[in-house]
């Protein structure tokens, strides 16, 4: 299990719209899509700089994970994701290697990706993504 390179920096805040506008007028980025993951009770924008893509999600439910979060600790970085080559097969790996699982195989994420996520208590307290195409 090694990552090929980071894909994307989750970023939870309260406003996505006016989260756009910041991104977009004071770093200059372009908004290039906006998608509704409903099973994850999340709205996310997606900005691209160099290889690497900037994550930021809305909850459409505050009771779920991005509005407890947002509630809990106020916007910012949320999670990493490192891209794999097989999601699946890295979940695998780092529970074999005693890591706690939050999903213990992948799921379809934003993008059509399939993601999988490991718990922040096993990973010094970096909510870790893995998520491959």
């Amino acid at each position: 299990m090694k990552p090929t390179h980071i894909e994307h920096i989750g970023i939870a805040v309260a406003n996505l719209e006016e989260a756009i506008k910041y991104w977009e007028n004071v770093m200059g980025l372009t908004c290039y899509a906006v998608e509704e993951v409903a099973d994850q009770k999340v709205k996310t924008a997606f900005f691209k700089i160099g290889d690497v893509k900037i994550e930021l999600l809305e909850s459409t439910d505050p009771e779920g994970p991005i509005g407890s979060f947002v509630e809990k600790k106020g916007p910012g970085v949320h999670h990493i994701a490192f891209a794999m080559e097989n999601t699946d097969q890295a979940l695998k790996e780092a529970e074999e290697n005693g890591v706690r699982l939050i999903d213990k195989q992948s799921r379809k994420g934003a993008e059509n990706l399939k993601i999988g996520f490991l718990h922040p208590k096993s990973t010094l307290g970096v909510l870790t993504e893995f998520c491959c195409k």
